[in-house]
């Protein structure tokens, strides 16, 4: 089913229904979406599920995000015996505004340890809009029940470059645009739908849902619209669903 992104958001799902998560899935997001844009979409799943959020990389902190976080070298029993929810559970502090994750086999066990939803981010993008993972990127539990690769629409029309992609040489390797040229419609799909990009090391049995964030108005619904349209034909691809995750209610629209 198609929803009309301009259409009233009172017409359309929350987003853990937009994105189809199930009871106690395990839900990672990867890919680049901006500054805090994985992380904003996790932390809404979290309080709209009372879920579990953690991370296989290094996560901004987000105590504001959930009701409690623990910092533990035992998640699995912290996710047990604490009845806090939304609860955050990561491995340490690594500075003021950071704290580090845990490794993908570290959160499969928090994921069994647990009935709740459990969300992952599982890599970086140094607040970039688009990009293609490095050689040990994702970091995906082999559990994982649903894989988001995430980009922003508004990286369409700039350029393939640093600025604002993430390893833009891979990303020209993966899409075929050269370093320097504009960003089209087609050079975001095929990254998201590429086993070098949004689809690598996913899991056979997860899922697939990509989310096309900073959608914003009308000109970029029709942007994130024709996105969708490329990433539908992937035979993977559950469905899309495009969002401005800065906003109360994130769901722009769903195809």
């Amino acid at each position: 089913m198609t929803e009309d992104p301009s259409a009233p958001p009172a017409s359309l799902p929350t987003l853990a229904d937009a994105l189809g998560i199930g009871p106690d899935d395990l839900v990672c997001a990867v890919g680049a979406v901006g500054a805090g844009g994985k992380q904003s979409l996790l932390s809404h799943l979290a309080r709209d599920l009372d879920g579990v959020l953690t991370s296989t990389v290094r996560i901004s902190v987000f105590d504001d995000e959930v009701a409690e976080v623990v910092v533990t070298d035992a998640p699995e029993t912290a996710v047990a015996e604490t009845p806090t929810r939304p609860l955050g559970v990561v491995r340490e502090r690594e500075r003021p505004d950071r704290y580090r994750g845990y490794d993908p086999a570290t959160v499969d066990r928090i994921a069994r340890a647990t009935d709740d939803e459990v969300l992952v981010k599982a890599d970086g993008a140094r607040s970039r809009w688009l990009k293609a993972p490095g050689e040990d990127e994702p970091q995906l539990p082999d559990t994982a029940d649903l894989v988001c690769p995430v980009a922003s629409v508004r990286v369409v029309g700039e350029p393939l470059t640093d600025e604002r992609v993430h390893r833009p040489e891979l990303v020209s390797d993966v899409s075929g645009t050269a370093v320097g040229d504009a960003i089209s419609e087609w050079d975001v799909a095929a990254v998201l739908a590429n086993d070098r990009g949004g689809m690598k090391d996913v899991p056979e049995t997860a899922r697939v849902v990509p989310v096309l964030d900073m959608v914003d108005d009308e000109r970029l619904a029709e942007t994130a619209d024709e996105i969708a349209g490329w990433l539908c034909e992937h035979p993977r691809v559950e469905r899309v669903v495009a969002t401005s995750l800065a906003a109360d209610e994130p769901v722009v629209g769903f195809y």
